[in-house]
């Protein structure tokens, strides 16, 4: 779905920093709050909080664009940029990736951790995760009986 989301995952970062560069991360911040812009508008909101050229602005969402993660249409008078997937997709799919790399080191010890982990940090998910568990062998049961 998205290029390269987990090639260079950053464990010492938080939140989106660990997949997207710092620029990468605000630029998809605004599109997912402000769809449908121009990279000139783009460039407007991050000027107010950093020093940037709208070159680099631009040179950014072509590569979001790459990767997948943003839409370019031809507007009237401008390209328009919108986020091709919402905050939640984007959030899964990540998820999923780093995920699977993490269980193809080792799925026993990779499970114990995540689940200790979970306790650890929100014991209330435990249950969540356990009714997760319940509906995904309930969902597997039935295509079972399907074929």
């Amino acid at each position: 779905m998205f290029k390269g989301l987990t090639k260079n995952f950053r464990l010492e970062k938080k939140g989106l920093g660990r997949t997207l560069g710092d620029l990468e991360r605000a630029i998809m911040e605004l599109l997912w709050n402000r769809s449908g812009i121009t990279g000139k508008e783009v460039f407007k909101s991050l000027s107010q909080e950093r020093e940037i050229a709208l070159t680099t602005v631009l040179t950014v969402l072509e590569r979001l664009v790459r990767k997948g993660l943003v839409n370019k249409k031809k507007g009237e008078v401008a390209y328009l940029f919108s986020p091709a997937c919402t905050r939640d997709e984007f959030t899964e799919v990540v998820s999923q990736e780093v995920l699977k790399g993490v269980f193809e080191i080792s799925m026993g010890s990779a499970t114990a951790s995540f689940v200790d982990i979970l306790a650890d940090t929100d014991p209330d998910e435990l249950d969540r995760l356990s009714l997760l568990i319940k509906q995904k062998k309930e969902e597997l049961e039935m295509k079972k009986k399907e074929i």
